[in-house]
Formats: structure tokens, sequence, C-alpha cells
């Protein structure tokens, strides 16, 4: 991955705020205000400064940032604004940071118009009102915290760079996992689970980015298999799912393999083949040439033939979330296109309490000439 320096990422955050800045002004808006808190994880926060949990952060219409910490210590290690005020000052109070931030820093707003996050519950709402009572406070779902998430949608430079090598560490731990199959090292859902988790730190990762989905045979029905792995056995006999991924400087993966092994029946393989079929076909239609909902109904289509449906949608952004906007799914804006610069999951499957499930996922870059597959799980055959 190439080297970004702390001046290259202190220019990243401000050219991301300086968009958020340029929206307040063209809604005449003064400034915006993220909390992370246990409550309501922000990664909007991230996203503009970099500081990874438990703080308010406010950009203003001028592009002028302030980030209040709980974890002054790492703020002042990973975090990228034009100020920084400990959350201690305020009682640890994003009620009382924000009021006095605000009035502070008000010349920094073009007028006392402020936004205020969408996710506050309404007795909190209140009382920012009442706290705020000189501010014209807005609590809007289309507003700036929709702009922000409409932004991350298309990623730039450094999110490709990150993501693309969340792939490539997940590529490796693909490839350990096939080697140890094969020779029998993997014996259980725990053994594959934790050797995910071992690895991916050993990569330099932070985390994984979900709790890992490792289900035998047994399990394999389940979409998403609870509880997350077993000590049952994994693989064994007939249809088993691994779904995981993994997060490089906050940015994840996210994978899912079959491993299909011994004699299956005629519906196994059956299934086997509607699911690579549905991901061949769907897959090249990751353009942007095409719409969303051209893809997720290419995959309803496929599976139709055999009288079988997809209980979830065919795919998603991935980001700063695993979950991100849009959703591939047939119930997507019929408008929407696949926009150069999104990273989303394809990942058509088939579960049966019988059969077992299968499904194959991998992560799709949208460029200018088509797109590129930075992930390579696939259907392992044993």
């Amino acid at each position: 991955m190439k080297k970004y320096t702390n001046d290259d990422l202190k220019q990243i955050y401000k050219n991301r705020r300086a968009k958020l800045a340029k929206y307040l002004r063209d809604n005449n808006t003064g400034a915006c205000v993220f909390i992370d808190s246990e409550e309501h994880r922000e990664p909007a926060v991230r996203y503009y400064c970099g500081h990874t949990s438990d703080c308010v952060l406010i950009i203003y219409s001028d592009g002028y940032s302030v980030l209040v910490p709980w974890d002054e210590n790492l703020a002042k290690q990973i975090s990228f604004t034009d100020k920084m005020i400990p959350y201690t000052r305020y009682k640890n109070s994003d009620l009382e940071a924000v009021k006095s931030v605000m009035n502070a820093c008000y010349t920094h707003g073009e007028n006392s118009k402020i936004e205020l996050p969408p996710y506050l519950t309404y007795p909190h709402y209140l009382k920012f009102l009442d706290a705020l009572a000189n501010y014209d406070c807005r609590c809007k779902e289309d507003g700036a915290h929709k702009f922000t998430v409409d932004s991350r949608m298309v990623k730039d430079e450094y999110e490709i760079e990150c993501t693309k090598e969340a792939a490539r560490i997940g590529d490796l731990i693909i490839d350990e996992i096939e080697n140890r199959v094969k020779s029998g090292k993997i014996k259980t859902e725990m053994d594959v689970a934790l050797l995910i988790e071992k690895m991916c730190r050993e990569h330099g990762c932070e985390r994984t980015g979900f709790d890992t989905l490792a289900a035998g045979p047994a399990r394999s029905f389940a979409i998403h298999a609870f509880p997350g792995y077993t000590s049952n056995p994994w693989p064994a006999q007939g249809l088993s799912i691994l779904d995981f991924g993994v997060v490089y400087n906050g940015y994840t993966s996210d994978t899912t393999l079959t491993v299909a092994q011994g004699k299956l029946s005629f519906q196994q393989q059956q299934q086997l083949q509607l699911v690579q079929q549905a991901y061949d076909s769907c897959v090249k239609l990751y353009t942007k040439e095409h719409t969303i909902t051209e893809a997720a109904k290419k995959a309803d289509a496929i599976f139709a033939t055999a009288k079988r449906k997809m209980p979830h949608t065919l795919g998603h952004g991935i980001g700063l979330e695993i979950h991100e906007y849009p959703r591939v799914s047939t119930k997507t804006d019929p408008n929407l296109k696949f926009i150069p610069g999104m990273i989303l999951t394809c990942e058509p499957g088939l579960y049966d309490p019988e059969i077992g499930g299968t499904r194959l996922e991998n992560d799709v870059l949208i460029t200018e000439t088509g797109n590129e597959v930075i992930s390579h799980s696939r259907i392992i055959v044993i």
C-alpha cells in the first residue's frame, strides 16, 4: 500500500471537511455537529478527522473544525483537526461541549443555524434546544448528515487503498485457510475463526470487520449463523460457510466462501452451480453503465429458473462500516447507477435446512472502465 504521511492525511481530512463546509454554505447553515458515544457510533467522525471514538466533532461553514475527545492522548496521536479541547473540560457532557464550543467559535459559522445529529433521542434533542436557545437548531434526515453518508458512498484514493489492503490481507487468510483445510489442520468452526483473528492482527489489521461467521453443514442453512462459531466440525461432509472481514486503517473487507466436502447430493450440486452462475453473471453488471437494480434483478432471475429465491440482497457498500449505502437490491432507487469509486459486495446465496447453505461473496471496486474485483473468495471443493 502507498505510504501516507501525516501531511497527506491532514490534507485528505481537510478536503473532506471542505466539501461538507460548501454544502453548509449552499444550504445556509452555520455548523454541523457529530457525536460519537456508546449510545451511537458515528463513523463520520473518523471520516472527517481520523479520530476513532467517543467525542464531539463540530464542523463550521468555513471549514473550521473542533474536536472534543474523551481520550485526549489518543486524539493527539491520530486526529487531524483545527482545534482540540479535552472532553473533561466540559464534564464529559456532549451538551456542555457543543454549547461552549459554539459560543467560543461562532464567528466561523456564517449564521446561527446548527445541524444536530438525527440520531439524537427526542428528550436529548429538547435539552439541546434549551441549551442552545440563541441558535437555530435543526435535526434533519436529509441534511448534512445524509450528505456525509452520500459522500462516503464514493471512496477517495486513500479509502480505496485502505480497502484494497484489507482485501489483500483477507486473501492471504483465505489461501491459508484452504491450505489448512486440505491438510486437515482446521477441524472446527473455532479453529478457522481464531485463525482469522490471529492472522489479521499479524498483518497489521485493527480487528475483524464483524464477528466471524463460521458454520459447518449442520448450521450453514442460516444466513448469519448464531452463534457466529462453535466447536462444531468445520468443514465436514456437505456445505460449510465462512463469512469474515478484516479492517485496515478503519476500512473493512467482506468476503464469504463456501467449502463443499465429500460426495454431494444432486440438490447440493445444483445449489453450488446456481450460486456460482449468479455471481459470475451479476458481477459483470457492476459497472457505471448499469443501474444497481439491474444486478439485483439478474440474481433473482437466475435463481427463479430453479424455483429458488435468495433471502437477502445481492450486496451492499462497504467502508468504515460493514454495511454502507447503497444496498444492491431491487428496492434501491431504480435510477441509481454504479458510480466509479464505489466499493460494494457481490454475494449471491441460497440456504436450505436439508441441503445446507451456499454463499459466494467478494468486494468489487467500480472503475471508469468497468470494475475490479479486489478480493478473491471462492467455492472450495474438497
